[in-house]
């Protein structure tokens, strides 16, 4: 029997650009195993991420999302970044308020990041800004192809106007496999298509810098990336996986997905790889 979705609550809490709209799942009806904090991708937001938070509230761990500045309904320019580093600060916020909310306070922390959410959650580990007990990276945004008009742009724009926010280039058709998940994403009003030149100079320095530094990873970290992804380079986070240590990351590539493992027509092969892992890990 599957899981009875249930909603989030809504709160708010001060981040770097302004308010952060914070989203809290009911407690799971058993002794929670940890709390999964999940941070969405460039121009969505956490309100796509309910079939991941049902699924992690029937496996026994508590879950909380965040809009990321710039993103649905919290502060900031859509698309844009407050300054480089902005977005993993405000992961950080998260993290402590998290901390400090029984009962998270006295669990494991899982931070699950999707795309840009990956490449901001693995700058915050390689950057050691907080302590967390593991992590999942989903399709995460470790490199991407830039064709040549943008990269002249992306050489001179991000220093002298950083904050100026273009249309961001993604073809939509390619977020999935599934037409449905396509057509919901087009017309979600809080999906939008944005993003500033100093975001985009960010997330092609920090991918690559986050591959170059992979030697180095140490926070027990599950890696699953679609192979067919038309929005990000598979081959980045394949490359990834093949420099960082093997007892520290597993990694699985779904060869036929597209960038949204998540919202994939085979989804439950998805979840059948994260769940034991998850359990394998903080079930008692």
């Amino acid at each position: 029997m599957s899981a009875v979705p249930v909603q989030p609550t809504r709160s708010e809490l001060q981040g770097e650009a302004g308010a952060l709209a914070v989203y809290d799942w009911p407690a799971p009806e058993v002794a929670a195993l940890g709390t999964v904090v999940l941070v969405h991708g460039l121009g969505e937001h956490a309100g796509r991420y309910q079939e991941v938070a049902t699924h992690l509230r029937s496996w026994g761990f508590i879950v909380r999302a965040y809009d990321q500045q710039g993103h649905g309904q919290s502060a900031g320019a859509r698309g844009d970044m407050l300054r480089p580093g902005s977005l993993q600060a405000d992961l950080g916020h998260v993290i402590d308020a998290t901390r400090q909310r029984p009962p998270s306070a006295d669990l494991p922390l899982v931070l699950l990041g999707h795309s840009m959410g990956g490449l901001v959650v693995a700058r915050a580990l390689a950057e050691q800004l907080r302590h967390v007990d593991a992590a999942v990276l989903s399709s995460p945004a470790l490199g991407a192809s830039p064709n040549i008009v943008q990269k002249v742009l992306l050489a001179t724009l991000p220093k002298l106007l950083p904050h100026l926010c273009v249309d961001n280039g993604l073809d939509a058709n390619f977020v999935a496999r599934d037409a449905a998940e396509v057509q919901a994403y087009k017309a979600d009003p809080l999906v939008h298509r944005r993003i500033s030149t100093g975001l985009a100079a960010w997330i092609l320095s920090q991918g690559t810098r986050t591959v170059e530094e992979a030697a180095r990873w140490s926070v027990p970290t599950l890696l699953l990336y679609a192979g067919d992804d038309h929005l990000v380079q598979a081959g980045a986070s394949a490359a990834f996986a093949r420099s960082a240590p093997a007892e520290v990351v597993q990694a699985h590539c779904f060869e036929a997905m597209y960038h949204e493992i998540f919202h994939d027509p085979e989804r439950e092969q998805v979840y059948s790889l994260l769940k034991p892992w998850l359990l394998a890990r903080f079930s008692v």
